[in-house]
């Protein structure tokens, strides 16, 4: 299959939307049914502080959060803030007290003002209009506005009706009050997330069999393992309770090359590995035995893939055994968590 699809479907309950570039999985996104959406507002109670760290614990109505560098809090306080991560097992949900709005053509940010367009979009005439476009679809507004790459190619009136309507859900939200935890706003579904993200694909497939007739089941089946193979040699991705180990091996090819071959076929194929499995966190590589000499090109080519890769992750360093070392932010559930 050549191209670029998306599927949408379901495993069991749980909405499902995988990305596939000629019949490759390249991202896959499952709806966890336990838990409100990433991205979900919600207003909060503030608990107490926790003490050397900066933050507070607050009382959502899903549980319990934390927000990091809060200042000015008091116990009781009500205050609105949106789900920024998932949390590990008996840890509290990560949340951010600047939340934002966001669809497929633009991103309202009701706390930092100002009309932005993207880099991205590089015709100055492109530019001045959806720049005009922003300043008549805000007009009186205090809030600010970000129109995405997307645009570049959109419709002007189906832009002009995408701000509104956030710009209508991001007032009515501002102006709420009360005193008890409350879900202001659940956050996309996977269905949703794609047709928001993934907005220059045209090749979209809904039927019920389209998961498994595509291939994306069986990849994504495949990404519940931890073998991932590569040409003669592969790596294993596995999860432990502390960090996420990547363990790359030549396997039976023995030639001089072997080792630089995989180790760069691993890094290369890293990030869709971790995207897959939705690991996140620290992360330890453990290369197929090498110089200190290919450590450079190692590095350079895990830094541009790094970089193409939509969930921040960070090249930390060497270890002093020579492990890489990652930090990844924490954007999803892991994957078999979710499918079981």
């Amino acid at each position: 299959m050549k191209g670029t699809q998306v599927v949408l479907g379901h495993i069991g309950d749980a909405k499902v939307a995988a990305l596939l570039v000629d019949g490759k999985l390249q991202d896959v996104l499952v709806e966890d049914v336990s838990r409100l959406p990433l991205g979900s507002i919600l207003r909060a109670v503030v608990d107490r502080p926790v003490k050397g760290i900066g933050g507070v614990m607050l009382r959502l109505p899903n549980g319990i959060g934390f927000l990091k560098n809060a200042k000015g809090l008091a116990p009781g306080q009500t205050i609105t803030v949106q789900t920024s991560g998932f949390a590990e097992a008996g840890k509290a949900d990560p949340v951010n007290q600047r939340f934002i709005f966001k669809s497929r053509y633009a991103i309202i940010t009701p706390d930092q003002p100002g009309l932005n367009v993207s880099r991205q979009i590089r015709s100055d005439d492109l530019r001045d209009d959806l720049t005009m476009l922003a300043k008549t679809a805000m007009e009186g507004s205090e809030m600010g506005l970000i129109i995405r790459s997307s645009a570049a190619h959109a419709d002007v009136e189906e832009i002009a009706d995408d701000i509104q309507a956030m710009r209508v859900s991001a007032e009515a939200i501002s102006a709420e009050a009360g005193l008890e935890p409350q879900v202001l706003l659940e956050g996309d579904d996977p269905h949703v997330q794609a047709w928001r993200e993934w907005s220059d694909v045209t090749d979209v497939l809904t039927g019920d069999d389209d998961l498994e007739g595509s291939g994306a089941l069986d990849q994504i089946e495949a990404a519940q393992g931890a073998w991932v193979p590569l040409g003669g040699g592969g790596m294993f991705v596995e999860q432990t309770r502390a960090m996420v180990t990547v363990d790359v091996n030549t396997g039976g090819d023995l030639s001089p090359a072997a080792s630089l071959k995989v180790n760069l076929a691993a890094v290369q194929d890293l990030p869709r590995q971790l995207r897959l499995r939705g690991y996140s966190g620290q992360i330890a590589i453990d290369f197929a035995p090498m110089s200190k000499r290919d450590r450079k090109p190692i590095e350079v080519a895990l830094r541009a893939a790094l970089r193409s890769c939509p969930i921040a992750t960070e090249f930390v360093g060497w270890t002093p055994l020579g492990h890489g070392e990652l930090k990844r932010k924490r954007e999803r559930a892991v994957l078999n968590d979710l499918v079981k």
